[in-house]
């Protein structure tokens, strides 16, 4: 039984199709994955849409967090999310967690006024003591100060070595 036969909503099989179709277009292919993610865009329910269009970057952005396709691919995807305020927000954190990441510039001011999704995602993957250290001491919230601060601690631990 798929999702447009059961009592799905159809939001929910129509998002699950649009993940579907993003999830299909081959990594490396910027131009075609734009293509998609406008498609996607053009749907006529804008919040699911964009729902769709932001898990979809979560993903790929997870894999191109230290490739060096990972500038291109963000041009593109920033090319056809104009006026779209939330997918353009989640890109801008990639792009912030992408130059933690690789050592590239990033402000404190950037990483401390990012949202409780991107500073508990940076918690998670980066290795970057001084983010660490500037979450730990001013994250917006306290679930997040606490786990940078236990990321540092086990990274001082002998276990850790």
């Amino acid at each position: 039984m798929s999702l447009a036969d059961s009592d799905t909503p159809h939001e929910h099989w129509r998002y699950a199709r649009h993940l579907e179709s993003l999830a299909a277009v081959p990594g490396g292919n910027a131009e075609a994955e734009a293509e998609a993610v406008t498609a996607v865009l053009g749907d006529p329910d804008r919040v699911m849409a964009e729902a769709a269009v932001v898990t979809h970057l979560d993903r790929r952005a997870a894999g191109l967090l230290d490739d060096d396709g990972f500038t291109l691919w963000a041009r593109a995807m920033s090319g056809v999310l104009g006026g779209r305020a939330f997918p353009e927000r989640r890109l801008r954190e990639w792009s912030l967690l992408k130059a933690a990441t690789r050592g590239e510039p990033w402000s404190a001011a950037e990483l401390t006024g990012a949202s409780d999704w991107c500073q508990r995602t940076a918690v998670r993957l980066l290795a970057s003591r001084e983010a660490l250290e500037l979450l730990a001491a001013a994250a917006r919230t306290r679930r997040v100060r606490n786990a940078a601060a236990e990321r540092l601690r086990r990274a001082r631990s002998p276990e850790s070595m």
